[in-house]
């Protein structure tokens, strides 16, 4: 069984959160990516696919750590990264925000290791039964999305529970004292917490709807340097690729690279979807969709395009 303190210590190799100091400022030939402790990015960052792929465009690739997508976004509008992968909403709010991000690929369903966990002794049932109840969630996270999802497939509103948004490790401590009633995260916090002793799944991300992962890079790498950005991508798409066919080896990669347990890490990838592929009109009007439901609930202050930030990658010879 697992314990609050092995919740934590699964986690705490998580809770990483530079400071945008520690982003190094634009160099010529280096690409700066930012990146979390989950997904295609820590295997190619293990694989050092991206590096192989822009040695031939003069350029070298520095990594920064972060816990979760707003911050990451945050130092990709400041200019301290160049790069990076998130869900759903982070990009929505950046936008909002007046970021001067882009798309530059999705991995759709990516999201789909995401759920809304019960702590040992609750006694909820449905989503409906979140009514009045304390729900924790990252603010401007795919978690927060996924909320909102879940409240409108029960019937519920935004003001029928009681937001308590907190980062990742936060959540996860208050999570484990029983101080909240539901936490709605992503793998890998979500395959480590839901181990735990007395741990339910309420709902999971299939069953309210599909979340996708977003490849975002900032407009000035995408005008000034569209061979790298596409270069980068491509390789991320050969790396989805063996992901795909080698869940084995990845999970073993994902645990290696995450100091995540290797059954967590396990769980994450089985129920993970790979694919790589540009922003089609499907993906960008399922994105427009919440960028609306966000706007709808005044959780961002203005509405957005969502079009207006996708980049179109320059043709590939071949």
């Amino acid at each position: 069984m697992l314990h609050r303190r092995h919740i934590l210590s699964g986690l705490a190799g998580l809770a990483t959160l530079p400071t945008l100091k520690a982003a190094r400022a634009a160099e010529p030939g280096v690409l700066r990516i930012g990146y979390q402790k989950n997904g295609i990015l820590v295997v190619a960052k293990q694989q050092r696919a991206i590096e192989a792929a822009l040695e031939p465009l003069g350029h070298r690739v520095t990594w920064v750590e972060f816990s979760f997508g707003p911050p990451l976004l945050e130092a990709l509008s400041l200019d301290g990264i160049d790069f990076g992968q998130t869900g759903d909403a982070p990009p929505i709010f950046a936008q909002a925000a007046k970021s001067t991000l882009v798309y530059a690929a999705a991995q759709e369903a990516g999201g789909s290791g995401s759920g809304i966990l019960l702590p040992k002794g609750s006694t909820l049932k449905s989503l409906a039964d979140l009514k009045g109840k304390r729900v924790a969630f990252a603010k401007a996270s795919s978690a927060h999305n996924l909320t909102v999802a879940a409240l409108e497939k029960a019937g519920l509103t935004y003001a029928d529970i009681e937001p308590v948004t907190l980062a990742p490790a936060d959540a996860a401590a208050a999570f484990s004292r029983g101080s909240i009633d539901a936490w709605t995260i992503w793998d890998p916090y979500y395959a480590i917490a839901e181990a735990g002793d007395g741990v339910r799944v309420l709902a999971t991300a299939q069953d309210i709807a599909p979340q996708n992962n977003f490849f975002l890079a900032g407009r000035s790498l995408a005008e000034q340097r569209p061979a790298v950005l596409s270069a980068a991508v491509g390789a991320l798409e050969r790396v989805a690729a063996w992901c795909t066919q080698n869940r084995g080896e990845v999970a073993a990669l994902l645990s290696q690279g995450t100091g995540v347990p290797l059954a967590a890490t396990r769980r994450a990838v089985d129920r993970t979807d790979y694919v790589i592929g540009p922003m089609t009109p499907r993906v960008a009007a399922a994105q427009q969709a919440i960028a609306d439901r966000f706007h709808a609930l005044k959780l961002i202050p203005r509405p957005i395009r969502v079009a207006d930030a996708v980049w179109t990658a320059p043709a590939r010879n071949g």
